[in-house]
């Protein structure tokens, strides 16, 4: 019985972690205003749109950020962390430490986003510089408005562009201070 326990927790875990990343990655998109014609966003578009878009109705956008993706976000972490309480057979958990749990999660997952995606430009970089990929283009459409500010602080010195790794670094020192 144990092992069907685990089973169950790793098949939630992992379909709920996939669906609530594509969910932030769209909230990320539509924050930057990225490219909504790129295969890429085409496709989180058409597998988040049955459940976000009645969720608009309610949840208006606000100042050009998409509340409403927040919100299902937060809903599917509260909802994963109910169903696996529940496997686990601990039963519901309380309202305001799931709240608070499941903001923390989501926090962490977004500098998770950060974090690859600015891996992901360095590796191309070296591999293939000036090669055309839409989920490169989407990554860097994503993470430009974060390395900006860090680039007209220290601009790329001989070639090198220190911005991603000063990111990196932050991005570290935010994940230790919210544990």
């Amino acid at each position: 019985m144990d092992k069907l326990v685990q089973i169950a927790q790793l098949l939630i875990t992992f379909a709920s972690s996939i669906y609530i990343t594509i969910v932030m990655v769209r909230f990320l998109l539509q924050l930057v205003r990225a490219d909504f014609y790129n295969p890429l966003s085409q496709f989180i578009v058409k597998a988040t749109n049955p459940i976000l878009l009645p969720l608009r109705k309610v949840i208006p956008g606000f100042f050009g950020i998409d509340i409403a993706s927040l919100v299902l976000a937060l809903i599917l972490q509260m909802l994963t962390f109910e169903l696996l309480s529940f496997v686990v057979g601990q039963g519901f958990l309380p309202f305001i430490p799931l709240l608070i749990y499941s903001f923390n999660e989501l926090l962490v997952l977004l500098l998770n986003i950060y974090l690859f995606s600015f891996i992901v430009i360095v590796i191309v970089s070296w591999i293939a510089p000036h090669g055309h990929n839409p989920a490169v283009e989407l990554l860097r459409s994503i993470t430009e408005p974060v390395l900006r500010p860090i680039r007209n602080v220290i601009p790329p010195m001989g070639g090198l562009d220190f911005s991603i790794m000063i990111a990196i670094l932050v991005i570290y020192v935010i994940k230790i201070l919210i544990g």
